[in-house]
């Protein structure tokens, strides 16, 4: 049965089995993961996948069951068992599906589908793993080890269906190559890694270039050392400033905001960051890492501001945390085949400003240039923020030397109002995205 057929004899099924309403998603996937060590295979897996999941409402009481089996038989016995399972649990009054003024109509092409990553072979997959390893290796003499390089695609379908009549369905496709190699000199070893991600396989970036990008960064590693301890502008690097992002996409959550534990409570309206800072959540940017035409609900999809000049515009909440707050939907449900919707970002991004990485690194006389974040020392409720890091020292405007053995603090409210200047440097590798940024003041801990 095509997953769209099914997700809709499902939500009949409920039906008939006595449920006041029922919604249910259905995923096929293929993917393919390779992985290479010094250029033997160390791991090679194809996966086909395929799932159902449905979410069944008797009253206001909901649950939701998985499975495997698609006979008619196992079909009808999942509607029966949710159903019964429903009549078990306790009521909720904000439960339910969406609004139905709220479903999406039209759903745009947003070219989310590469055909050539179904067709890719494995042999082809580890040969660009194996080119990606040689290049990081043959870059210095100083990369004398590798923990390896690894390729992974995958496509697939998902299709959703409701009893308020949606039915909708979406192919998509994604790949991606990386690599970590190992520098060595005077006795002292570092690591880093380089990856390219997108959902066509053309767009990639050559293997030997994610080789020599990660062995660059592994090279620059060298010699680090302990800073001391002072108080000092701080530059992120593209990869360390997503992670504020995450953290601001936590707080503007639906499910932390009814539940009193967000650093970013009430303050729809309010002025949250510099007004260097605009974020934009689009689902219907086309070959989006994160892009789809409706939301795990069948909530159509827009363009949302979050954050405009530093002013929060938007949270981002699924049908259930609207009502749960009074408000409407913002269509970011997000869910799996076996678990109720929750909320999340799709592709969330911190908008490019005018500064080239150069000239923010040239704007700090002594400061530090961030490039890896350890550990996960981040209170989402207080927003206090303490976390180990990896990178360069900045010294009169240039990267001096690497450090390491720190720890960066201060609090997300501050850090956010303290984003001084934005990068121009934004790549859309992975849904939440930003450029270098910089942050006036922060604590640095060495020695």
């Amino acid at each position: 049965m095509d997953p769209r057929e099914l997700a809709y004899d499902l939500v009949a099924r409920a039906r008939a089995a006595g449920a006041r309403a029922a919604d249910a998603l259905a995923v096929e996937s293929d993917g393919l993961a390779v992985g290479v060590r010094l250029g033997e295979v160390e791991k090679l897996a194809r996966a086909r996948q395929r799932r159902a999941g449905l979410r069944v409402f008797v009253g206001n009481a909901t649950a939701i069951v998985s499975t495997a089996d698609f006979t008619p038989e196992g079909l009808a016995a999942l509607a029966r068992d949710a159903v019964a399972l429903a009549r078990t649990t306790t009521p909720d009054p904000h439960a339910g599906l969406p609004d139905p003024a709220e479903l999406a109509g039209a759903q745009p092409d947003l070219d989310l589908h590469d055909p050539a990553i179904e067709r890719l072979e494995p042999e082809q997959a580890l040969a660009w793993a194996r080119d990606a390893e040689a290049a990081a290796l043959a870059a210095a003499p100083e990369i004398t080890n590798s923990e390896g390089a690894e390729f992974g695609a995958d496509a697939g379908l998902v299709a959703y269906a409701s009893s308020l009549g949606f039915a909708g369905a979406y192919a998509g496709s994604s790949a991606s190559l990386a690599v970590v190699p190992v520098a060595a000199r005077d006795g002292g070893m570092q690591r880093d890694s380089w990856y390219t991600a997108h959902r066509k396989l053309a767009a990639l970036e050559p293997p030997a270039e994610v080789g020599r990008e990660a062995a660059r960064r592994a090279l620059r590693r060298l010699g680090a050392r302990r800073p001391s301890t002072c108080t000092c502008p701080v530059v992120f690097d593209p990869e360390t400033a997503a992670s504020l992002l995450r953290h601001l996409a936590g707080a503007i959550a639906g499910s932390a905001l009814y539940r009193r534990m967000s650093f970013l409570l009430d303050c729809l309206g309010e002025q949250v960051a510099s007004d260097a800072v605009t974020v934009v959540d689009d689902p219907l940017r086309p070959a989006g890492p994160a892009s789809r035409p409706f939301d795990g609900e069948g909530v159509r999809q827009e363009r949302r501001v979050v954050v405009e000049r530093g002013v929060l515009r938007s949270y981002l909440l699924d049908s259930y945390s609207a009502r749960r707050l009074g408000l409407r939907t913002t269509g970011h449900a997000a869910r799996s085949v076996g678990d109720a919707p929750g909320v999340a970002p799709t592709n969330f991004v911190l908008e490019p400003g005018p500064h080239a990485p150069e000239a923010i690194i040239a704007s700090v006389r002594s400061g530090l240039y961030v490039t890896e974040l350890i550990g996960f020392g981040v209170n989402p409720v207080t927003g206090d923020y303490s976390r180990g890091a990896v990178g360069l020292w900045i010294e009169n405007g240039e990267l001096a030397h690497p450090v390491e053995e720190l720890t960066i603090a201060g609090n997300l409210r501050g850090m956010l109002r303290d984003i001084e200047m934005v990068g121009s440097d934004l790549r859309l590798r992975s849904a939440i995205a930003a450029p270098t940024l910089k942050i006036a003041r922060m604590t640095v801990a060495g020695a």
